[in-house]
């Protein structure tokens, strides 16, 4: 057996987290760009982490314009915030779009890249230290070493990577998520969900990422039948940690074929991530069942669930009814994403046929 494992985050979780731990910000420097969308001035968070900063006698400027899936203009106008600013380390705040959008500001403000070579890879490990925090529960960005942003020119999402991209502290407070929507509960959750089980399902899997990972569905079973209903504290902190979780595995293992796919959604019809993956995942399980393997049997037995039948009807009790996408488009969809790299790190790799059923099969 071999295997590497790295996960320098320095994670603090619990209630009043960043009240308590805030001068553990003190080691990041003295000026900071707070990266954000418009949520995290309603839910509190940014009030605390203002707080935290005036109590350490820290600067900072805000960034409060990151849009959903943040493209590179975005990520432009950050960067020139921040070096305008004299900022010298990044805090995330809000969903995976601020902290992905945070990840490559931090980054971009120390290595320059022309736009038409930001996705081009090859990123030095350098970027201004961050500390995150996120508001919702699924995308795990907290704890992995990607930006995810939107690449019009390949008309989808695209990762950008490095190890300086792990950012040095992560606070986690689940009562930022006590007022969240209940489609942005279901959709954050899918995500974490969709983590988990692909982390499971990747070449690049370890025999760590796997614990992490069956140890967030483990958490999520109990709890995903009832993101429709009221939701505890209780259950969002554990969403919360389920989600940081599902983050650690794929920060060792990657995504796989569900990411490759829901991009495509997200870019041309605007769905949501979460939703995104959740609509394509029952299908992309059902399929590795078929092909006999022995992690679907792991997943589904970390959910609780008999089968991929069992899988599906969990997954469309959460999803409601589907988009309406015409059948030559999901066609398109799946021959762009024979090529995806994300599909060819998933331990079976799909064919172009298989990946067209999942499409349609997905919204039939």
């Amino acid at each position: 057996m071999k295997f590497a494992y790295a996960m320098p985050t320095k994670v603090i979780f619990g209630r009043d987290c960043v009240k308590e731990q805030g001068a553990l910000l003190r080691t990041l420097g003295d000026s900071a760009l707070i990266v954000t969308g418009r949520s995290s001035a309603h839910n509190g968070a940014l009030r605390d982490v203002e707080e935290a900063l005036a109590a350490n006698g820290q600067d900072y400027t805000l960034f409060d314009r990151v849009t959903p899936n943040p493209a590179v203009a975005c990520v432009r106008e950050g960067v020139q915030l921040a070096k305008a600013a004299g900022a010298d380390f990044v805090i995330g705040l809000g969903g995976g779009s601020p902290m992905d959008a945070a990840k490559a500001i931090a980054t971009l403000a120390v290595q320059e890249r022309a736009d038409d070579e930001i996705f081009a890879g090859g990123y030095e490990d350098r970027a201004l230290p961050m500390a995150h925090i996120p508001t919702t529960a699924g995308t795990g960005s907290e704890v992995t070493p990607y930006a995810i942003l939107t690449n019009d020119a390949m008309q989808t999402k695209t990762s950008i990577t490095s190890y300086a991209m792990f950012p040095r502290l992560a606070f986690l407070d689940g009562k930022y998520m006590l007022f969240l929507p209940q489609e942005s509960t279901v959709n954050t959750a899918l995500d974490a969900l969709s983590h988990a089980a692909e982390g499971m399902l990747s070449r690049n899997a370890t025999p760590l990422s796997d614990l992490y990972a069956e140890e967030s569905l483990r958490i999520l079973a109990p709890i995903l039948p009832r993101l429709r209903g009221a939701l505890s504290a209780d259950d969002r902190d554990m969403l919360l940690y389920a989600s940081c979780l599902a983050g650690m595995t794929i920060a060792q293992s990657g995504t796989t074929a569900v990411h490759g796919m829901g991009y495509y959604l997200t870019y041309f019809y605007g769905i949501d991530h979460g939703r995104a993956n959740g609509l394509l995942l029952g299908e992309t399980l059902r399929l590795c069942c078929e092909k006999g393997l022995a992690q679907a049997d792991r997943i589904l037995r970390a959910l609780h669930l008999a089968d991929a039948d069992a899988f599906c009807s969990l997954l469309s009790s959460l999803l409601g009814r589907r988009e309406d996408i015409p059948r030559e488009r999901l066609l398109d969809f799946a021959g762009r994403s024979v090529s995806n790299k994300n599909i060819k790190k998933s331990i079976y790799e799909p064919t172009a046929e298989e990946l067209a059923r999942i499409f349609l099969r997905s919204f039939a």
